[in-house]
């Protein structure tokens, strides 16, 4: 089929007026001006109206499982005090509480324009059923906890390695998450390092997230210190560095690897993580939540890290009974430009697609419109004023138009043409 837009915004290239789409079963075979696409290629033509046509937004870091714990909490005093209020209620929940909640976030997700979600998955008996239930393309990446004897590091790994060999889906895949250094042994980081390379799977880890864990490993001290002490964590991994240094230590920088947060940095970590090409994951409106102190993002910048966006979970969000919270990447987006005003619609919009398929080990793939790559599109109404492209597409609210997912309709576009007012198609 060929799609046909009033602007098609490729990510990779400047935006195209009176653009096009070329696909063949689930790739993009070409993109340019309707005038060319149509005189070359003789496909079925929809024409999807006045509308911006892009790639599919990727969600790096989410926690599907956690959508109905919205609003449980309210602001914690402290992160630990979070981990503890999270750790009692996920206590009490039963399998069709969480396989309720895994999909009332995945719909949240499709219809607001996330076509891949990277989703930290605790309980690894929602798959494959999970997958079947929603379009979306979902790297489900399995959480280990694992810090006292009671739970051997290579006993928690061949755990999920054993899942890991029976799950199987051809839209979704799998990887690994060893939860956080606070909750995951030296050696588990070890060998799931090992594990990964191996299986040239994806590991997604939670890093730095608090002042609480940075105080824990560089200075052995604090709140999140004395909790895991009188847990019978062993200790002797701390004082010896920040958590960025530690996971170093540990093996786990790798380019395979994703690390979610970073919110406390030592002078030194960002050209570490850019050296052994780690990608980060800012969630901008979970940061908010918790009231960390300003996102060293200039400095992550500045050293060439792959920066990506994410939505954390509902669990870590601001909610209200007027404007409930939803899983939404738009409006993580809105949430970055509103803390980092010297960030371009363009350079954020980027951390959503672009940046989020290198992290994911899937540039050329995902995150862009270009021949090769997945045939993972979305479809948008611009505001009512005159604007650039990806301004209108950073202010974007409501659901998408149109959402299509590995060369299949997941939303399809209603048969009239939208109507919109001119805009300026530029880079």
């Amino acid at each position: 089929m060929i799609l046909r837009a009033r602007v098609v915004l490729p990510i990779c290239g400047p935006a195209i007026r009176d653009g096009a789409v070329s696909i063949r079963a689930n790739r993009i075979t070409a993109v340019g001006r309707w005038r060319d696409l149509a005189k070359a290629d003789d496909s079925d033509v929809t024409d999807l109206g006045r509308v911006v046509l892009l790639p599919g937004l990727i969600n790096a870091h989410c926690h599907l499982d956690y959508t109905h714990m919205a609003g449980h909490f309210a602001p914690p005093k402290s992160f630990t005090e979070w981990l503890r209020q999270i750790t009692g209620t996920k206590a009490g929940w039963a399998l069709s509480d969480y396989a309720d909640s895994w999909q009332a976030g995945a719909e949240m997700l499709l219809r607001s324009g996330t076509t891949t979600v990277a989703d930290i998955e605790a309980v690894p008996q929602l798959l494959p059923k999970a997958w079947s239930a929603t379009p979306l393309r979902v790297f489900s990446l399995l959480e280990m906890i694992g810090f006292t004897a009671r739970n051997p590091a290579r006993k928690v790994l061949a755990g999920a390695l054993k899942k890991m060999a029976r799950l199987r889906h051809p839209r979704s895949r799998i990887g690994l998450s060893p939860h956080a250094p606070y909750s995951t042994s030296p050696e588990l980081y070890r060998l799931t390092a090992r594990a990964a390379e191996k299986r040239h799977c994806v590991v997604c880890t939670h890093v730095s997230e608090a002042l609480d864990e940075f105080s824990m490993f560089r200075e052995r001290k604090g709140e999140m210190y004395d909790w895991f002490a009188r847990s019978g964590r062993d200790m002797s991994d701390c004082g010896l560095g920040t958590p960025i240094e530690h996971l170093k230590r540990c093996g786990l920088l790798r380019k395979n690897l994703m690390v979610a947060h970073a919110n406390c940095l030592g002078r030194n970590d960002a050209r570490v993580l850019a050296r052994n090409h780690v990608s980060v994951i800012h969630c901008p409106r979970s940061h908010h939540y918790f009231k960390h102190e300003a996102f060293l993002l200039r400095r992550l910048l500045k050293a060439r890290v792959n920066v990506c966006l994410g939505t954390d979970s509902l669990a870590s969000i601001y909610t209200s009974k007027r404007q409930p919270a939803e899983l939404n990447m738009f409006d993580e987006m809105r949430a970055l430009k509103q803390r980092e005003h010297w960030l371009s619609a363009r350079q954020i919009v980027r951390m959503t697609t672009m940046n989020g398929a290198r992290a994911l080990g899937m540039q050329g793939e995902l995150g862009q419109l270009s021949p090769g790559a997945f045939a993972d599109l979305i479809a948008i109404r611009l505001p009512s004023r005159s604007t650039s492209v990806y301004d209108g597409v950073l202010h974007h609210k409501g659901p998408v138009e149109a959402s299509m997912i590995n060369g299949e309709w997941a939303i399809p576009p209603e048969n009239s043409p939208l109507e919109l007012p001119e805009m300026h198609a530029r880079r």
